[in-house]
């Protein structure tokens, strides 16, 4: 198996549940109000909770700042989201 070696780095900073910044964010898969999916150098986020709203995003940078109260954070792999011939729904919801 291949490993895979990132090409920056990832920094992820939560301040009391109550929102959070991330670095090392390559795009944005989709976002509401309960959940964020975020590709990372390190592999795909899911981020969720109640009321997020993404206050700064700059892909450039690769920065983002998400605001609402956060439940749960989830890293999986990128390739868990790039299984040919589903939809983005079904992947997100598999």
């Amino acid at each position: 198996m291949e490993e895979r070696v990132p090409s920056g780095s990832h920094r992820l900073v939560v301040n009391n549940r109550k929102g959070g910044a991330m670095t090392g964010v390559t795009d944005v898969i989709a976002f509401d109000m309960n959940e964020v999916l975020l590709e990372t150098e390190l592999g795909m986020l899911m981020i969720k909770g109640k009321d997020l709203h993404v206050n700064k995003l700059n892909l450039e940078k690769g920065e983002v700042d998400i605001d609402g109260t956060i439940d749960s954070l989830t890293y999986s792999e990128v390739s868990d989201y790039s299984k040919k011939g589903e939809s983005l729904i079904k992947r997100l919801f598999s």
